[in-house]
């Protein structure tokens, strides 16, 4: 008897085996039948990407290339994926992915005025200190002067009229120095070239207005904004027959040169430069806001950027209301960033040096104790090392914008932190920093093009240098990640076409596929529960052979329950025809079976019931069938890719809109969508 009950184990776990095994080998006999036509797809589109790569007409070019399918985990191209070459701005796309790891895209950034000394009748007796943080956006466009101006609003409710010291800027939150290694010299006094201070007010940026006086007499020197504090030399002149005014600098650290001579009545100048001194550059202002306000200042502006000389880093501050006899610099207000989500936008979409370098620094700042681009750069390798997992043996990272030539990162690195970020909640955030293409305001390229309104990807441009990375649908709703970087390259121009091809290549990319986690699934299902196993015994070896007759029929399997309703949650890029062909159903069941939904509206998170098989087209009576039956045209639409979204064909979308010319769609066009596709 015990032998017989080990047989009966035995056997049941070989059934067990058996089926899981026949399940495979059907899974594989099915993936066999449709081998040949899949790898001709893959192996059509690697020969067109090889053949556009190598378009680029000159053999020194070093290119970098890598398009992986998200969907499955398949290598759709590989050209040098693992080169480390310079990858410009979409070094850009490790900073702002470390950014929402550590600081969260919630982060705010405190500016603070403090006054460091007490306060007496009115009296300062002591300096007033602007303390920054790092935050990118105490700029004119974010408001810059109007939060000086709050600023200066809470010492005067504080009761203070004068100021008997100096107006300092302390920038000592970060440390190193404030220009990358690796940066073009000539581009220094150039706006994408500002240098990152933890003070940073109007991007660093000050614009010279030079206007005529009178003759022989120097001409007047204004500054945007007013009251700036920026070292100048001027030995130009109104009058002596008028010629040319050449407002230059040959190093960052040297004063602004204004040289030659202008008629009286002459035009006027203008010139805009990086500032020097970043942190005097923003105490100026103040005092220029204070001083308007009728605050008296004593003192001058200095400036701060040694931490050991600093009344504030690393010291003890003290709200107004605490025991006055405590010694310190006392906070008379703050000043509170928009989320860091906001900033990161701008770091991605109009790829802005200064802000991206600046958090790289915040992150050194905030994860390991300093704010410079040394430490910044290990916060990142970190993240690529031990939470992205990839490989970092070769990467360099010099500043977190790309503008230096020295930095390394391969092809491979970018769609593994792609892939990375896609896993995570932070996934959806990270997409909106992100370019869209035939966006005027974003990637302009690639408009009117399967790549347009679908394709997200970073640029990057540096002298002889380009790049592309970013995720695309495919034409059936396949997830692709895809890195291309190009070095030694004779023309950035045409290798952004070659980029642009590129995308829409894979845009346009279409195959069968099934995600990798679904395949596993069916797996399991079709095996079922082991207890459902039919137990045969098997006869010990003294026993003798039994009759050849035919076996009791195994138990019938009790019928499956119905499945429970499926549901799909929408993630960013998704439509309703990429969702619609996933599951195997059409555009109109899928609709029917989600009233509520609009389908111009389709936002990351919703979640969408999925009809069953059986809930198809054919099976909802016509007079329940819910159809879109206008669109709204957006910017880059093209007929194609509206007639893509809602599942119809161009002809019959062109047939139901006789007045609209679809070669010129006009934004905000109102297009009717066919009630019956196909038809």
């Amino acid at each position: 008897m015990k032998e017989r009950t080990k047989g009966r184990h035995r056997t049941r776990g070989g059934r067990w085996l058996k089926a899981a095994a026949l399940v495979l080998m059907f899974l594989g006999a099915a993936a066999f039948t449709r081998a040949e036509v899949l790898d001709e797809r893959v192996r059509q589109l690697r020969e067109d990407l090889r053949t556009l790569v190598e378009s680029n007409g000159r053999r020194s070019t070093r290119y970098s290339v890598l398009a992986l399918s998200l969907e499955t985990g398949d290598t759709l191209f590989d050209r040098g994926s693992h080169d480390l070459l310079a990858p410009a701005s979409n070094m850009k796309l490790l900073t702002t992915a470390a950014a929402l790891r550590y600081l969260g895209p919630d982060y705010r950034y405190q500016t603070f005025l403090l006054a460091d000394g007490p306060i007496e009748q009115g009296r300062l007796r002591g300096d007033l200190v602007l303390y920054g943080t790092g935050d990118p956006g105490l700029s004119v466009e974010w408001q810059g002067v109007e939060i000086l101006e709050a600023l200066a609003d809470s010492l005067g409710r504080a009761g203070v009229r004068v100021i008997e010291g100096n107006v300092v800027g302390d920038g000592s939150f970060f440390s190193g120095p404030l220009l990358g290694d690796g940066w073009n010299p000539d581009d220094l006094n150039d706006w994408f070239t500002a240098p990152s201070s933890a003070l940073t007010f109007d991007e660093n940026m000050v614009t010279l207005r030079v206007v005529p006086s009178a003759p022989g007499l120097a001409p007047e020197i204004h500054t945007l904004p007013g009251g700036a504090d920026v070292p100048m030399q001027v030995t130009a002149v109104t009058g002596g027959g008028g010629g040319r005014v050449r407002i230059s600098r040959d190093d960052p650290t040297l004063p602004i040169s204004i040289e030659g001579s202008l008629s009286p009545n002459g035009s006027e100048v203008w010139r805009q430069m990086t500032v020097q001194d970043p942190p005097r550059f923003a105490a100026s202002i103040l005092k220029t806001v204070l001083e308007e306000r009728g605050i008296v200042v004593m003192g001058t502006v200095a400036t701060v950027t040694d931490a050991a000389a600093s009344t504030v880093t690393a010291r003890s501050l003290w709200a107004p209301g605490v025991d006055a006899k405590r010694t310190g610099a006392r906070i008379v207000a703050t000043h509170h960033s928009p989320p860091l989500l906001d900033y990161l936008k701008i770091v991605n979409k109009r790829s802005h040096n200064l802000f991206a370098d600046l958090t790289l620094k915040t992150l050194g700042r905030m994860v390991d104790g300093q704010g410079s681009f040394a430490a910044g750069s290990a916060v990142v390798h970190r993240f690529l090392a031990n939470e992205v997992k990839t490989d970092t043996l070769g990467v360099v990272m010099h500043d977190g914008s790309g503008l230096s030539a020295l930095s390394r990162v391969s092809a491979a690195t970018f769609v593994d932190v792609l892939k990375h970020m896609s896993r995570t909640p932070l996934w959806d955030p990270y997409w909106e920093t992100l370019p869209e293409a035939g966006n005027p305001r974003e990637l302009r390229r690639m408009y009117r093009t399967p790549a347009a309104g679908n394709l997200r990807a970073k640029t990057g441009t540096i002298e002889h240098v380009s790049a592309l990375s970013g995720i695309v649908r495919s034409a059936n709703g396949e997830r692709i990640l895809f890195s291309i970087i190009a070095n030694d390259v004779p023309s950035t121009g045409s290798a952004k076409v070659i980029e642009d091809r590129i995308g829409v290549e894979l845009a346009s990319f279409e195959r069968p596929f099934q995600p990798v986690a679904e395949i596993r699934m069916a797996v399991l299902d079709s095996i079922g529960p082991e207890a459902e196993t039919p137990v045969v015994e098997t006869p010990t070896a003294s026993e003798a052979p039994p009759a050849l007759v035919a076996p009791n029929p195994p138990p019938a399997r009790p019928r499956a329950p119905a499945p429970a309703p499926r549901t799909h949650k929408v993630v960013s890029g998704d439509n309703l025809t990429v969702i619609a062909r996933r599951y195997g159903v059409t555009l109109n069941a899928l609709v029917a079976a989600n009233p509520r939904l609009s389908p111009r509206r389709l936002l990351p998170g919703i979640e969408l019931k999925i009809p069953s098989a059986e809930q198809g087209e054919d099976a909802t009576p016509p007079a329940k069938r819910v159809d879109v039956t206008e669109h709204i045209v957006k910017s880059g639409e093209t007929f194609d890719r509206i007639a893509r979204t809602y599942g119809v064909s161009v002809n019959d979308l062109i047939t139901a809109n006789p007045a609209v010319n679809p070669r010129r769609l006009p934004v905000g066009e109102r297009v009717s969508i066919p009630a019956d596709p196909g038809k």
